[in-house]
């Protein structure tokens, strides 16, 4: 794409008109097309009647329509998505879902989201599940070999990110997959980062869950994610919060048995509007390349971002190498990231401060442009002038 188309695609985000956003691992922008694709949708509910008889088979079409566009961008197929509303809903499903004994061994990494290791602290203190956590951080040179040493007679599951929030290292998943089914563990992934990054064909990884939103790297809007359920799963996952979408009813409204497919984890109702407009974000994506031209450009831009942040004095990139995704994370001699995100953010510059480890995160997308990066590079030096 030459520059000038770029800066047009660009341009046709309105969040990135008047700011350096890298931003894209906590919230990414609607495009144009996706905003208005969210406010049509919303039209014509309201226009047709809020429950109107009339507007439920195009409801039901935005479903399948939606269904089929994230099956395809994981290589998988609709029945075994099931829509939900976040990323920590999809892992609380499946975390949820297994029938837990007391003893019973759960693996988490050192670089999981939070609210995963909420759900598995709780389940520790409910169910007598032991806790288990194998350190991705620091830098972790063999994932796979890390993994096998925490395993456990009694590990029931596995739950990692494929694509680590904080030092923006891709696992390899499959092999990892490989290695617990080896010994009858299953593997959920917390695909927050990977989905509308990544080049994924989730059938192929051999992942048994995957739990992931549209909100990020998708672009579309917050509130509308999914989790896929391998299809051999779907029957021995049970399902915690019930509702009549997850259900058969019979002629007088009484639940008769659960769906065949995934979407007997999903509840009751959803913000209908944000259907088409995830729909319409995955498509802006496909009109742009494929994901893994998409993919390669990242790479590329996150590349060009790392090594102009070498050799700069008071700052460590907390991946070693250049990173295989669009997450460049980075610590300060001084410590001060939350001042350096709040100061930048003054400047129009937005980034992320990370906890653990104490960081600062800046993403770029495939539609980024390379001065944003000389930009946040350009600030970032002379505000380390400032607060040695």
């Amino acid at each position: 794409m030459d520059l000038e188309t770029l800066n047009a695609y660009h341009h046709s985000y309105p969040a990135l008109l008047n700011k350096t956003y890298l931003n894209y691992g906590g919230q990414g922008p609607l495009h144009q097309q996706t905003w208005q694709a969210l406010i049509q949708s919303d039209r014509h509910i309201q226009e047709q009647g809020p429950f109107a008889n009339r507007v439920f088979p195009w409801l039901a079409q935005q479903l399948q329509d939606l269904r089929q566009a994230l099956a395809d961008l994981l290589n998988t197929t609709p029945d075994t998505i099931a829509l939900t509303d976040s990323v920590t809903s999809g892992c609380n499903i499946v975390l949820w879902g297994i029938n837990w004994q007391a003893g019973d061994h759960l693996l988490i990494s050192n670089c999981e989201h939070p609210g995963v290791v909420a759900i598995a602290e709780q389940l520790q203190r409910r169910l007598g599940v032991v806790v288990d956590r194998v350190n991705f951080w620091p830098w972790c040179e063999d994932d796979v070999t890390a993994i096998a040493a925490r395993l456990h007679p009694r590990t029931r599951l596995v739950v990692i990110s494929h694509l680590l929030w904080n030092t923006g290292k891709l696992l390899p998943l499959q092999d990892i997959v490989q290695l617990c089914h080896q010994q009858g563990i299953q593997v959920l992934a917390d695909a927050a980062q990977s989905v509308g990054m990544v080049p994924l064909n989730l059938p192929a990884l051999g992942v048994d869950y995957y739990a992931f939103t549209g909100h990020k790297w998708c672009c579309g809007p917050a509130g509308l994610g999914g989790l896929y359920i391998r299809r051999d799963r779907i029957e021995t996952l049970e399902p915690t919060f019930v509702g009549w979408r997850g259900i058969h009813q019979t002629r007088d409204a009484q639940p008769a048995g659960w769906k065949e497919d995934a979407s007997r984890f999903e509840v009751a109702t959803t913000a209908f509007s944000l259907v088409s407009a995830l729909t319409t974000a995955v498509g802006v994506h496909d009109q742009w390349g494929s994901v893994g031209d998409r993919y390669r450009r990242i790479c590329y831009l996150s590349q060009y971002l790392w090594q102009q942040l070498q050799g700069i004095a008071g700052l460590t990139c907390l991946s070693p190498v250049p990173p295989p995704s669009g997450l460049v994370s980075f610590q300060l001699a001084n410590g001060q990231h939350r001042q350096l995100v709040q100061d930048l953010e003054a400047q129009d510059i937005l980034v992320r401060e990370l906890l653990y480890p104490p960081s600062v995160r800046a993403c770029v997308h495939y539609f980024t442009l390379p001065q944003e990066c000389d930009r946040l590079v350009l600030a970032l030096k002379d505000w380390l002038k400032s607060h040695p």
